[in-house]
This record gives structure tokens, sequence and C-alpha cells, in this order.
């Protein structure tokens, strides 16, 4: 029997308030665990709390911790090798960048995930702790034997402005854990905790320009007989008299919160996949999103697409949404769809970007 495949994930995603790339971390981290044909371990790259990493890891995944600031790490990492991930962690046969950048390795094969590149054409957005970031994923797509995205759309799109060839990259959709296809409407409780309305539009994820929050309210307020808007992630968020932010929630508040909706909208500029498309999908609730095309990818024809930046078209498709029939055909298909992304699916897709690397 050949001997497991030795895999380093960066796991820094997994330590605080999880967003989408926490999650898509910890999920690989999960079905990597459950493996027999790899023996996976994880890094985190911080100066405090890098010892929390052992308690968010599934069992048997060994933790290792790089106690020096990311920040730091990520300027040395620009001019030279040093310091290695070896250093830390010891010798691997593949590491796996899962946030954009690769770290500096002596031996390990490396893999990176690249979820997007809307900070390409922002880059003023990017924070201050992020500003080399472009400069960075440049260097690891150039320097990793193999890429995954979570769309061929943003597989193209990275190849195309990253100038690598397209055969080097691997397409490793995200999946839909399996509870959110029992996710029921928030309870009374919930409603009261939360001060929920009794049927609201909802938009899922973190704050920040390109998640198109301006164009989402005017185009919510051009039309009053809209439920009122609940908007859920972190990050301020400036809103009017008929939407509230509600902040981060725990993943089962979320479901919860997801399954009520009368609508899900995602009103992106750019986005590398849109998990929350796919969980309302898994909860039958309608999807509004940007006609872009990694959301046109994901959604499969099962939501209304709109022009960034229309208000017109956008308040007309959340109309159109919030008062579709529920027809039990098209119940079944939504979910038959959201179904066919799964964690495993991600999973084997990666692994097969590892053998690839390490064959190299």
């Amino acid at each position: 029997m050949p001997r497991p495949l030795r895999v380093l994930l960066d796991g820094t995603p997994l330590l605080g308030n999880r967003t989408g790339i926490g999650r898509y971390t910890a999920s690989l981290a999960e079905e990597l665990a459950s493996r027999s044909d790899v023996d996976t371990r994880v890094v985190a790259f911080t100066l405090r709390g890098w010892q929390r990493l052992r308690h968010v890891l599934p069992h048997g995944v060994r933790a290792r911790g790089a106690p020096v600031a990311a920040r730091l790490l990520r300027k040395a990492w620009l001019r030279s090798t040093f310091p290695p991930v070896e250093l830390f962690a010891g010798r691997s046969d593949v590491l796996h960048g899962t946030n954009f950048v690769l770290p500096r390795s002596l031996w390990a094969a490396g893999v990176l995930t690249i979820h997007d590149l809307a900070f390409l054409d922002a880059p003023e957005e990017l924070p201050p702790s992020d500003r080399e970031l472009p400069q960075l994923v440049r260097q690891g797509a150039a320097e990793a034997r193999v890429i995954c995205t979570p769309t061929a759309a943003t597989a193209d799109t990275v190849a195309e402005r990253l100038e690598v060839p397209r055969e080097k990259i691997e397409v490793t959709p995200l999946g839909v854990d399996a509870a959110w296809f029992t996710g029921r409407p928030p309870n009374e409780q919930m409603r009261a905790r939360l001060r929920l309305p009794a049927e609201y539009l909802l938009f899922v994820g973190a704050s920040g320009p390109r998640k198109g929050l301006d164009w989402l309210m005017k185009a919510h307020a051009a039309n009053p007989d809209l439920p009122p808007l609940v908007l859920a992630g972190p990050g301020p968020v400036r809103v009017s008299s008929r939407a509230q932010h509600i902040g981060y929630l725990s993943e089962v508040d979320l479901r919860n919160l997801v399954a009520g909706a009368s609508a899900l909208v995602l009103p992106s500029r750019d986005e590398g996949f849109g998990l929350p498309v796919l969980e309302a999908l898994a909860c039958d609730v309608p999807v509004v999103c940007t006609d872009i095309p990694a959301l046109r990818e994901i959604a499969g024809g099962y939501a209304h697409l709109v022009p960034y930046q229309d208000v017109e078209a956008l308040s007309e498709a959340m109309r159109q949404a919030v008062s579709e029939p529920r027809a039990a055909s098209k119940s079944v298909a939504r979910r038959a769809h959201a179904a066919g992304f799964t964690w495993r699916r991600c999973a084997d897709a990666t692994v097969a970007a590892y053998r690839r690397a390490a064959a190299k």
C-alpha cells in the first residue's frame, strides 16, 4: 500500500469569525481528515492565537504554529524563501495555500487556491494589511505547481489576468453542507432576539464595496412594497429605515435566517463562487444575483440574474422573486441543483490537484 500523501494546509482562515474562505478551509480539512490516502497537517501564521488552532481542527489532524505576524511573513516571502514553512511545520509532500498566498517552502510542491481576482480591479479597496496581496498572488500563481479555483469562470480569469497556462488550474467547486437541505425558518425566540420582521429580503456576506450594497439599498428603496431588508455578516453597513444589519451569526442561526427569507439577494460586482446562492437554493429560497460569470455558472439557471448597477432591474427582480409561486417541481429542481455541490467532490478534486503537483 503506498504511503499517504503528506499535505500541509494553511489553516489561518480557521481562526476568528469564519467567512466564506474560513468555511471552505474548515470543510476541506474535515473531508481530508476522513481519507486514508492523505496525511493532513494544518499550520497557522499568526503571532497571537495560533494555539487555538488545535481546538478547531477535525480529530486526527495535527496542528502546527508559526508564532510570527502574518504581515511580517508576507513581506519576507516577497523578497526570499526565508523563512520556509518547514521551519515551523516540518517536511511535507504538498503545501496548500488556502487563502490566496502560497507560503515559501524548500521541498513541498505548492498548490494555491485563488478564490477571485476582485482585488486586481480595485486594489484601493484592500485594507492596509493586504496592500501587498496583488504581488503575493502573482508570485504564488507563478510558483505553484497547480492552482485551484472554485469555478471555471474564475479559472479562465486567473489564466488570462495572471498569465498562467489554463491547464495548470484545477476547478474545485465548493460544497453545500447537508444541514442546509433541512433548514427551518427562525422560531419565535430567534425572531425576537434578532428583531426580525415577519417577511424579509436577505443579504449574506461581509460588507465591502464589491458587494454592491449601495446598489441594493437604492433598488430596495425604489419599491416600498418590497419586504424589509436584512443584512447578515461582519463589517460596518449603512442601513435605512427599512433595512437592518444583524452582524455575524453562528452557522445554525444563519441557516435558519436563510430558510426564512422571502428571497436571498447577492448583488456583487465580483464573486469567485457565491456560496450563499447555493445555500439558499438548498433551503428552497428564491435567489436574485448579479449576472456575472461565476454566479451565472453556479446558479445553473435557478436564479433571477440582473445586470450590475441596474437599479430598476434589481428592484423588479426582487419583486418577482418574493411573489413567485412555490411550485413543487421548481423546489425539487432547485434543491437537486444545490445537491450536486458537495465537499466530498471538492476534496476529490483538491486531492487530484495534490497528486498532480507532487508528480511534477
